[in-house]
């Protein structure tokens, strides 16, 4: 999330607390295909159709580093902004210079802007307005069903998938793991709210999808059932038993909320504001997933689960520093997983 985004979210959480085309194989889901492909070294900007959408998704994909031998894929999803403004992971991280000596071909949706990566009962007009999209959200569909195949052919994977996702992608990929269990060897959530049904996570999740002009109601409807369905915490037993790991801070400043923070620094505005506005913000919304979190924690391990890994740190707000951390201290679970 960019600064602005993390001001509308963080005041509306505080308030709520205090009350070239390539030949496909044989098992592409109808229709998915794609449509353009360029690549500059190690990056290649793809586009894919997706039949549920009836529109073509951007992809940014980082190549494995020997493109002659079959990889697995980590599908690694943004936040609100679903890769459409500055806030995504091409931009605010090392991914590509980390990833570059890694056997494992990234796949970055760079688009999804407040959709919760989920399918919507409903299209929402206003939403078409003002995003890259055509008021129509099937992303479980579009990530579960339609886009693994093209990618296995289109890159000549080996078919085993990695997941991982911040913030609003934090609760979607726990979500899309129980849709889709058998669809990945490991799943990693960072600074996501788990609980979506209960007041304060409904909350969190209204105001997400409103910053896109979103009505809930199109998303997962009103009828409070239909949202405990779509509520990681609530079906958590569902969750499949593979390797996780989960993370979050408290809110609290930490080692990236200071104004040396290089991303602080690169916004081209006061830096003193701006590491304030991370703290205060960044840290109330932190410190909401950071409750879910450590709910979850305890309701897995009621359950009996042994597999999963909770990183929650006694410090950290809501932003790219930390989630750069996590991405490098999950790699090794999601590449044991991934066969590397």
């Amino acid at each position: 999330m960019n600064l602005s985004t993390l001001r509308t979210l963080g005041v509306a959480l505080c308030a709520a607390a205090l009350i070239s085309t390539p030949t496909f194989g044989a098992h592409a889901a109808p229709g998915a295909h794609v449509v353009t492909q360029t690549q500059v070294g190690r990056v290649a900007e793809i586009g894919v159709y997706s039949p549920s959408m009836d529109r073509t998704i951007a992809l940014k994909v980082l190549r494995a580093a020997e493109t002659g031998v079959a990889a697995p894929t980590l599908y690694l999803l943004n936040g609100a902004g679903g890769g459409e403004d500055k806030a995504n992971w091409p931009g605010q991280t090392d991914a590509a210079a980390f990833f570059a000596d890694k056997h494992v071909n990234v796949v970055i949706p760079m688009e999804g802007a407040f959709s919760y990566y989920t399918d919507w009962l409903a299209p929402d007009a206003k939403m078409g307005e003002n995003l890259k999209n055509n008021g129509r959200n099937m992303w479980a569909t579009f990530l579960t069903e339609e886009l693994p195949p093209v990618i296995d052919a289109a890159l000549g994977t080996t078919g085993v998938n990695a997941l991982a996702g911040i913030s609003m992608a934090g609760t979607s990929v726990l979500d899309l793991s129980i849709r889709a269990p058998h669809l990945y060897r490991s799943v990693a959530a960072y600074s996501g709210c788990a609980m979506t049904s209960d007041p304060l996570g409904k909350t969190f999740v209204s105001t997400v999808v409103g910053m896109g002009g979103g009505d809930i109601a199109n998303m997962w409807g009103t009828d409070a059932e239909a949202w405990r369905q779509r509520d990681p915490f609530v079906q958590a037993a569902l969750l499949p038993d593979i390797p996780m790991y989960i993370s979050s801070g408290t809110g609290l400043p930490g080692a990236h909320d200071t104004v040396a923070n290089p991303r602080i620094q690169a916004q081209g505005t006061d830096p003193d504001a701006a590491v304030t506005s991370q703290m205060i913000v960044g840290g109330a919304i932190e410190a909401v997933t950071g409750l879910c979190t450590a709910n979850l924690a305890n309701r897995t391990r009621e359950l009996g689960r042994t597999n999963i890994t909770y990183n929650i740190r006694p410090t950290g707000t809501h932003s790219w520093g930390y989630w750069q951390d996590d991405l490098h201290d999950s790699w090794p679970m999601m590449a044991t997983a991934l066969g590397l």
